[in-house]
Formats: C-alpha cells, sequence, structure tokens
C-alpha cells in the first residue's frame, strides 16, 4: 500500500506532466471537469479541477462529489501515473472505477 505522501506526490506528478505536455497533447485531454478520485485503501479522497489540459487545485476532500468520479487503490493510482498500467484495462477489468460520461472517459485515456 502506497503512504498518503507518496499518492499526493503522484497528483502532483500528474499535474506537471500534463502541464509540461505538448499543446496538441493538452488539446486531447482538454476537459472542463471537478474530478474526485476515492483511494479505497487510504480511505481518503483528492480532488482537482481538469481544465485546458490542466489538473489544477490538488487537494484533500471529505466527500466524493465530482463531475468525474474515479476509485482505485493507492498502489493502482502510483502505477496509472507512471505508466505501468494502462487506464483501459485497469478500467476493464474493474481495478479502477470512473464514474462519467463515455465522452469523459475517452478524455481520460488521453491523460493516464
Amino acid at each position: 500500500m502506497a503512504s498518503l505522501e507518496e499518492c499526493e506526490q503522484a497528483f502532483h506528478g500528474l499535474a506537471a506532466k500534463l502541464a509540461g505536455a505538448e499543446p496538441a497533447a493538452r488539446r486531447k485531454a482538454s476537459l472542463d471537469r471537478s474530478l474526485t478520485c476515492t483511494l479505497r485503501d487510504l480511505k481518503v479522497i483528492f480532488a482537482g479541477q481538469l481544465r485546458d489540459g490542466e489538473l489544477l487545485n490538488i487537494r484533500q476532500v471529505d466527500k466524493s462529489d465530482g463531475q468525474v468520479k474515479m476509485t482505485m487503490t493507492s498502489d493502482d493510482l502510483l502505477e496509472l501515473v507512471a505508466g505501468e498500467l494502462p487506464m483501459g484495462s485497469a478500467w476493464a477489468s474493474g481495478r479502477v472505477k470512473i464514474d462519467a460520461s463515455v465522452f469523459d472517459l475517452l478524455k481520460l485515456r488521453s491523460i493516464f
């Protein structure tokens, strides 16, 4: 199980990766949605805002009320962000649960 600090670093690493991406790649990931990610094993929820291909305002929250809701374990988060776990197979196998529109699901695939 990954630590809370490792997970927070992973989210900030993902934000930095998105911010440093080529403009064309950022356009692919362009959404304007609130995002919450529940880490089941740590019993913690992170939130942020996906806007114009960036992940902004990362913080811990008490309630999972984002427009895009993700649920996974801390280890799965680290693997996703590191590129070791493909989003499509993680979602298809149930390791990652996502409550979002089909359009948003397609956009999320380009982020991870």
